[in-house]
């Protein structure tokens, strides 16, 4: 089961109000952990998104224990459900691949997606929060990733979140040469806005970090400057562009701030708020000559080369489809299997108890005799245990393949083996 919220069900409004911090994370997962009806969780928390992706034995009361999780935690409101998705079985898993294929994300074809999950899932495992049923379906999303990337176009021609940063700032100032760049924050997703800016013509950058050293060396990669936090308003009073991207989870500029940071100013200030949560006073919009664009304005922009990229991404979702049906199959075997072995014991059970049965009435037979008594009751067992395989293997549907694997185990009085697919029953 996935549940979750991101860029198409919500506003960054909502989205910042149920961001999960960096800081959090590892206790969230243990938290839900402990939660009823959650056996594995991974938590996957972008600028785009806030998942949980879940492997559980009943469904229902796993999805209740999250949204009591945000209801307690974020305020989670009743009216707020709405912006919240719950998906299942073929439907979750899909989803995963699309979200690890970037084609679900923002920008089609994004390359960060892929780190994101590797981390999320990396986090996971080391909160103990994984087995083999998650770990399974991540390995899997991030080889069929591979395979999009390397059968389709869509990792080509990409376009970003700091490209769509470079082309407001463009459609503001007209040119960006000769511009001052001041960047807030030393994430990647900054780095890379800095970097186009100055690509295209911005004559320097400033970066400005609460941690100096942070500051000092994306300063170094960039050829820009470092500046102490403490000294930071006299160079946003001097920019013509600031790029906003820190992991504070409150604004670190408010409307009263950019006001007297503008006072006096003729020429117009551009502040490009890609964080969530927001680092920019929704309200700076209301300044004139002030042109503040967040998470959402950026949406806006991102449609170049969007037709080469939306039939990449249709080719792309045939074979996540197909990745799907192949992983559904791995794991119903991985159900069937268990069952089989299982009977194969009672079945060679059975047999030896007869087998020495009908040596105490009719024996004693020679060594050869009883080889081939033997070897006949083994290919008793194999031909029924075999033909049983491949009828649970073959069949279409997942309840008939429950049904009728629970119903051998009731007929040879087996031990229920643990079920690889607990989390599909809805």
């Amino acid at each position: 089961m996935v549940v979750g919220v991101n860029f198409r069900t919500a506003p960054v409004a909502v989205r910042e109000r149920f961001w999960i911090a960096e800081d959090r994370r590892a206790e969230t997962l243990k938290s839900l952990l402990r939660a009823e009806g959650i056996d594995e969780v991974i938590l996957v928390a972008t600028c785009n998104r806030t998942e949980f992706l879940v492997w559980a034995n009943d469904l229902t009361l796993a999805a209740n224990s999250i949204m009591r999780f945000l209801s307690s935690e974020y305020g989670l409101k009743l009216s707020e459900w709405e912006h919240f998705y719950r998906l299942l079985d073929d439907g979750a898993l899909l989803h995963i691949f699309r979200v690890a294929s970037s084609l679900d994300s923002m920008v089609l074809g994004e390359p960060q997606i892929v780190s994101q999950m590797k981390q999320a899932w990396k986090l996971a495992q080391e909160a103990g929060a994984t087995g083999r049923f998650l770990d399974a379906v991540m390995q899997k999303a991030l080889t069929a990733s591979k395979r999009v990337r390397s059968e389709t176009a869509i990792g080509k021609s990409p376009v970003s979140v700091p490209y769509a940063a470079v082309e407001l700032t463009r459609k503001v100032c007209g040119t960006l040469e000769g511009k001052q760049v001041v960047l807030l924050g030393a994430g990647k997703m900054g780095e890379l806005s800095a970097r186009g800016l100055l690509n295209n013509g911005a004559s320097s950058v400033r970066v400005i970090s609460r941690t100096f050293e942070h500051a000092a060396d994306l300063a170094a990669k960039l050829g820009g400057t470092a500046i102490p936090f403490e000294e930071r308003w006299e160079h946003l009073k001097r920019a013509d562009v600031i790029i906003s991207s820190t992991s504070s989870p409150d604004p670190i500029l408010s409307r009263k701030e950019v006001e007297l940071m503008v006072q006096d100013r003729k020429q117009p200030l551009v502040i490009v708020d890609i964080a969530l949560p927001r680092d920019i006073d929704p309200e700076v919009r209301t300044i004139k000559g002030v042109f503040l664009y967040d998470l959402d304005d950026l949406e806006d922009v991102i449609d170049h080369n969007a037709a080469e990229r939306e039939a990449a991404a249709d080719e792309a979702e045939k074979i996540l489809r197909v990745e799907v049906q192949d992983f559904r199959r791995t794991l119903a075997l991985q159900r069937v299997v268990p069952t089989i072995a299982a009977l194969r014991r009672r079945l060679d059970e059975i047999c030896r108890q007869e087998l020495d049965s009908f040596r105490q009435e009719n024996g004693p037979f020679t060594q050869d005799q009883d080889e081939m008594l033997s070897a006949v009751m083994s290919r008793i067992t194999q031909r029924i245990t075999g033909a049983l395989a491949r009828e649970l293997k073959e069949l279409p549907e997942q309840v008939e393949q429950q049904q009728m694997t629970t119903a051998v185990q009731r007929l040879f009085h087996l031990q229920t083996p643990e079920s690889a697919l607990a989390g599909t029953s809805s």
